[in-house]
């Protein structure tokens, strides 16, 4: 099976997901909502030499861009009207106006048209836009898709009635060849003095993709070649750089191969998954060797240093790999899909990977001729690590009140800090503000007031319900009353259903009076109106209204920022229409209020997830030690990190999304893995001689060297991510990065003056 991708909005919940399921059923009944929109700016709109060009840019994209369902720009755009004996509906431009009158004619026309207005033309008449609809069935496998479509239009495919044929959407690969092609078409056409703009949530989600491949392709290259450096520059061997890479292959080709064979694709947060095995791979990788090669140094037995190595790391290695997999699957019940992949996929590439370090990583060193090896700085060295290593040493044991009451300080400050932590989702703001779709995003956002929809299903539960005119009356106030909320940053900048269409009936059937562009009072009238619309040739109506007028769609048009500031709106808009169509069933779907539902439920969700991670650990913690109260007290050098980082996040202002909200799990992980080496081993020590300072001492100087190369390495393998264009990837890698640092620290002083307090000195 082949790994596959899948950087949707869609992406982000789970396929049995009501939400999903609304909005599944919301798509196969009218077609895929998120629209892709070409705003241009020319010096003239109502100008001939720019109509000829606008209508070549549409003919070419409908003839060079595959996928599409349907291209809207004023050339081809509903025009209604009546005549002595027939309703015409064509397209606005069949010809192009011949001198200035009929040109301002057109202009007047245009601009006081209602349902063009934020959606073709601008309200100052200066922006223009083209509205390209895709498909919404992938075509891949298309053969039964014909098929399918036969069964289909006979039968009405309203919400509540499941499709017994499941078509897949348009898949990633394909929204990534309409936004590429359109981009082709675009470039051919180019003027100087019009600008383009390229918006629209596929364009976005194109974009993103390219991005997020491009920096985590070239950042999970780097983190692996600085750690091989630091790996050669500790090791001085070439088999020191080599194994913990094998180790991290062999891993990483287990774990994306069991993605594979499950047909779990890769999302944008899953992306991690590659530097987090790095990270855990490598620090495990780093303990046995540093063993092996000090006791092969000393010894130069090769078999007896691999098995003194193993017995004096290996059970650490067994519950830091165990504690490490546990963390991570407390993410495996999140509501945000991707976030639970990660817990069960990296939970599984964690225990391979310790499979590969007690298995692999032993029968590697028995096979390779590896000898004692004379450095000739390692003296020097190994000096300035001792006098580093007594330093900490000497603080930690000799004033260990001082180094607790610094340290709960620290913790203090942070902890208000935590509270200013808000949730969000905002791909936008991912990119730098210099990027086009950024650029474009914002701008449209602001000219034509939205790029993406939401969506109301006001469901009659019968047919010809909608021919009802007080529900449609009802639905036109609605529309009016909509189009004045505004928040800010989120606002309904356009709202519409199918009585716009209606109004335009009965406006071209009443001699193209303004006066009657209303709806009709008359439920017989409303009934012939939408048949003679029908008779047209126009299938407009599909858009809006189910083929048994029992099931409406009313659209919201609003911007793309973050989700959670949808908050108000959807709140608002919910109450507004319980309020007005209490005898209907109502649904609110689309991208935004998709996400919105799904990222409310996350704060609940991670926060059980963090929860149950310190629970599990602690629990395993204090089998790992077999002392209740030390077990207990070990936890507080884990938790202390990761409180420190939320603390930051806070201070910073970093949101907590879909990425950040990783870095938890990630900390959680990497700290307690140094602090079970560090337990571990000041437990042997301790006894052996009774002395808790001696085992401090003796644990930092064989332990501690590890612990500070494997942070040193997988810090700097992280903090390469912060060179990122997505600022939602350097917020990942700092974040990860300076947690590290801290949970060593953590290590080096709060676990140390822990112990010295704990353990009594036993006389011998």
């Amino acid at each position: 099976p082949k790994i596959t991708l899948d950087f949707s909005t869609e992406g982000f919940l789970h396929k049995n997901d009501s939400s999903i399921l609304t909005y599944n059923a919301f798509r196969d009944q009218f077609g895929r909502d998120e629209l892709v929109i070409i705003a241009m700016e020319p010096p003239q709109i109502f100008n001939t030499e720019f109509f000829t060009w606008l209508k070549a840019l549409q003919e070419d994209i409908e003839e060079n861009v595959p996928y599409l369902d349907d291209v809207t720009s004023i050339i081809n755009a509903r025009n209604t009207r009546g005549t002595a004996d027939e309703l015409i509906v064509e397209d606005l431009l069949e010809t192009f106006p011949v001198d200035e009158t009929s040109m301002a004619l057109l202009k007047q026309r245009v601009m006081s048209n209602p349902m063009y207005k934020n959606l073709l033309i601008s309200e100052d008449g200066s922006t223009t836009a083209m509205v390209v609809k895709t498909q919404n069935y992938s075509s891949i496998g298309k053969e039964t898709d014909v098929l399918a479509g036969f069964e289909e239009s006979g039968d009405d495919m309203g919400v509540s009635d499941p499709q017994p044929v499941t078509r897949a959407y348009l898949s990633n690969e394909e929204n990534s060849a309409i936004i590429t092609a359109i981009q082709s078409v675009l470039a051919k056409h180019a003027r100087d003095d019009i600008p383009i703009y390229l918006a629209g949530s596929p364009a976005v989600t194109h974009s993103l993709k390219a991005s997020m491949m491009r920096d985590m392709r070239k950042f999970v290259m780097l983190a692996v070649m600085t750690i091989a450096i630091f790996l050669f520059v500790m090791f001085r061997r070439i088999s020191g750089v080599v194994l913990p890479l094998v180790v991290v292959v062999c891993s990483l080709l287990s774990t994306f191969g069991l993605m594979a064979f499950f047909g779990t694709p890769i999302k944008l947060p899953t992306q991690i998954l590659p530097s987090f095995l790095l990270a855990v791979c490598v620090g495990a990788s780093v303990h046995i060797l540093a063993i092996f090669f000090h006791r092969l140094q000393a010894t130069d037995d090769k078999e007896a240093s691999i098995a003194y190595a193993l017995g004096h790391s290996g059970l650490a290695c067994v519950m830091t790999h165990i504690t490490t997999a546990a963390g991570l699957l407390s993410f495996s019940t999140s509501r945000i899909a991707p976030i639970a992949d990660i817990g069960l996929y990296a939970s599984f590439g964690v225990m391979v990977a310790l499979v590969y370090t007690l298995v692999l990583l032993p029968a590697l060193l028995a096979v390779l001729p590896l000898k004692q090896r004379r450095s000739r700085t390692s003296g020097n060295e190994l000096t300035v690590m001792d006098r580093g290593m007594n330093w900490v040493a000497r603080l930690s044991t000799q004033k260990p009140v001082y180094v607790l009451v610094v340290s709960f300080l620290i913790i203090a400050v942070s902890i208000p800090m935590i509270f200013r932590i808000r949730f969000g989702h905002d791909p936008l703001r991912w990119f730098p503000k210099d990027r086009p779709v950024r650029i474009a995003t914002e701008h449209i956002d602001q000219k034509m007031r939205g790029t993406v929809n939401l969506e109301i299903i006001i469901d009659t539960g019968k047919e010809n319900g909608l021919y009802d005119p007080l529900i449609l009356k009802r639905l036109e106030v609605a529309a009016a009353h909509v189009e004045t909320l505004d928040y800010g940053e989120v606002f309904a900048g356009k709202a519409w259903s199918l009585t716009a269409i209606l109004k335009e009936i009965n406006q071209a059937l009443n001699e193209n009076q303004s006066a009657y562009y209303s709806i009709p009072r008359n439920r017989d009238i409303i009934a012939q109106e939408f048949l003679l619309f029908e008779n047209s040739g126009s299938d407009d109506l599909e858009d809006v209204v189910d083929s048994q007028f029992s099931m409406a769609r009313f659209t919201v048009k609003a911007p793309f920022t973050d989700a959670l500031k949808y908050h108000q709106l959807m709140m608002d808009v919910d109450r507004y229409f319980e309020q007005m169509f209490p005898e209907v069933t109502l649904q609110i779907t689309g991208m935004m209020p998709l996400l919105f539902r799904t990222l409310s439920s996350v704060v609940v969700s991670m926060a059980r997830s963090y929860i149950i991670a310190v629970l599990v650990i602690t629990l395993l913690m204090l089998l790992l030690i077999g002392r209740f109260r030390i077990g207990l007290l070990s936890m507080i050098p884990n938790i202390a990190p990761i409180l420190v980082m939320l603390g930051i996040m806070g201070a910073l202002s970093f949101p907590m999304d879909a990425f950040t909200m990783m870095v938890g799990s990630i900390a959680i992980g990497l700290a307690v893995d140094d602090t079970i080496h560090f337990m571990h081993n000041f437990r042997r020590y301790y006894d052996q001689k009774g002395d808790p300072a001696w085992a401090v001492r003796e644990t930092l100087h064989t332990t501690g060297r590890a612990m500070l190369v494997t942070t040193v390495v997988l810090s700097i393998g992280f903090f390469i991510f912060m060179f990122a264009d997505m600022k939602n990837i350097f917020d990942f890698g700092f974040l990860t990065g300076i947690t590290i640092v801290m949970a060593l620290l953590s290590d080096y002083f709060v676990a140390p003056a822990l112990m010295v307090l704990a353990n009594p000195v036993k006389k011998t």
